[in-house]
């Protein structure tokens, strides 16, 4: 189970690509919260936590703060501890990244990883070293809120949309594949939802034994509703219990 948790979650956020232009009007503000339950089968195993709390100032522009906490419950945390913390400062007008953090305790595991990303330059400066990006490249949060930009109406089944991903030493690719539509349950709601799979190639920054499926909104928020993974004892479960300070209706909540 070593980083099952935090890895199946932050699948949440390897969704879209950049070849697709965002619209001009971001799905989402500085106040919005998102809270989910993390179940290994009927067990709640821990608590994911995502955030816009403020904006900030990098390099001269406005940047959205986000951040993502993923804690284990007291109880699951008798045999296996997750404590980690994510935050990533996105341009406010086209959704890239200027800077990650990442803090990571889970179990004896830890690893603390941040960068900074000069496009003057084109330089990633991390705590590990310099290293060669391409322009406007994304960071695991902030991969998430771009996808959140994108009109996926026209998407067909089957239909593979890529993205760049820095991280650690280098960019990574992820190819994901457009599903189809789904009504599901959680805590949260019924709601109307996008089914996309992604597929992480050998040396990126997550990969799973089974199959994974990202459920967002089927409207203008695309807030993620669910993420489901089949491990080999059975199934790994990310689900929305409640949410605040979304940008206006939820649409394809229907109850």
């Amino acid at each position: 189970m070593r980083n099952r948790i935090i890895k199946i979650l932050l699948l949440i956020f390897y969704l879209e690509s950049l070849a697709t232009q965002p619209n001009n009007v971001a799905p989402f503000l500085v106040g919005e919260k998102l809270v989910f339950d993390v179940k290994w089968g009927f067990i709640v195993a821990g608590e994911a936590v995502m955030s816009i709390p403020s904006y900030d100032t990098i390099f001269g522009k406005q940047v959205y703060h986000t951040n993502f906490l993923v804690n284990s419950t007291p109880t699951f945390s008798m045999f296996y501890v997750v404590k980690d913390r994510y935050d990533s400062f996105i341009d406010s007008q086209e959704y890239y990244s200027l800077k990650f953090e990442q803090v990571i305790r889970e179990g004896k595991y830890k690893r603390d990883f941040r960068a900074t990303f000069n496009y003057k330059e084109n330089i990633a400066q991390t705590n590990f070293g310099d290293f060669p990006i391409t322009t406007y490249v994304q960071d695991v949060l902030s991969a998430f809120y771009f996808s959140r930009t994108i009109d996926y109406t026209n998407y067909k089944p089957g239909q593979k949309i890529y993205l760049n991903n820095f991280y650690k030493d280098k960019t990574h690719p992820l190819e994901v594949k457009f599903i189809g539509r789904e009504t599901i349950k959680v805590e949260a709601g019924t709601f109307r939802c996008i089914v996309i799979e992604p597929f992480m190639k050998e040396g990126a920054l997550f990969k799973s034994e089974g199959r994974v499926l990202v459920y967002m909104s089927d409207d203008e928020k695309k807030i993620p509703v669910m993420v489901r993974t089949k491990v080999l004892i059975g199934s790994v479960d990310a689900e929305l219990r409640e949410y605040s300070g979304v940008n206006g209706k939820l649409t394809a909540k229907v109850k």
